[in-house]
C-alpha cells in the first residue's frame, strides 16, 4: 500500500483564511490502494482555489482503478466546485463517499446528488460499494 499527502497552496483568500492570511482549514488529500480501490481522504476547506490537489488524486483513481472511494468525514467547507468534482469523477469511474461531514451532507441533499452518488456513513463501507 502507498500513501501520498498533498497539500493546498494559495495565493488568494479563499475558504477557511482570513483577512491576516491564516489558514483555517487548510485543505490536505491522502491517497492509497486499499484492495483494488482506490481511496482519497479529504480535509480542510474545498473551493476553487483550493481544489486542485484534491481533483488531481481523484483524476488518479479515476484513470487507473474502477473503483474509488472519497472519504469526506474530514471535509469542513464545500462549494459548487466540490460538486461539480464528485459528479466529474462519478461519470469516470465508479465513486463511493464515505462519512460526508453534516455540512457536505446537507449540500449533496439539497442539489439532490446524495439520489446519484453512493453515499456510505463509513469508509469500510463505503470500500465494500
Amino acid at each position: 500500500m502507498t500513501r501520498r499527502e498533498t497539500g493546498a497552496a494559495r495565493s488568494g483568500q479563499g475558504a477557511g483564511e482570513q483577512a491576516g492570511g491564516e489558514f483555517l482549514d487548510r485543505p490536505a488529500v491522502l491517497q492509497y490502494e486499499a484492495d483494488g480501490t482506490w481511496v482519497v481522504v479529504a480535509s480542510g476547506a474545498y473551493d476553487m482555489e483550493t481544489i486542485a490537489p484534491l481533483a488531481a488524486a481523484l483524476e488518479t483513481g479515476a484513470e487507473k482503478y474502477q473503483a474509488v472511494v472519497l472519504d469526506a468525514s474530514g471535509v469542513t467547507f464545500a462549494d459548487s466546485t466540490f460538486l461539480n468534482l464528485l459528479v466529474s469523477t462519478h461519470r469516470r469511474t465508479d465513486l463511493c463517499l464515505a462519512g460526508p461531514t453534516p455540512q457536505v451532507r446537507r449540500i449533496l441533499e439539497i442539489t439532490g446528488i446524495d439520489t446519484v452518488l453512493k453515499v456510505r456513513d463509513t469508509l469500510k463501507d463505503a470500500t465494500a460499494c
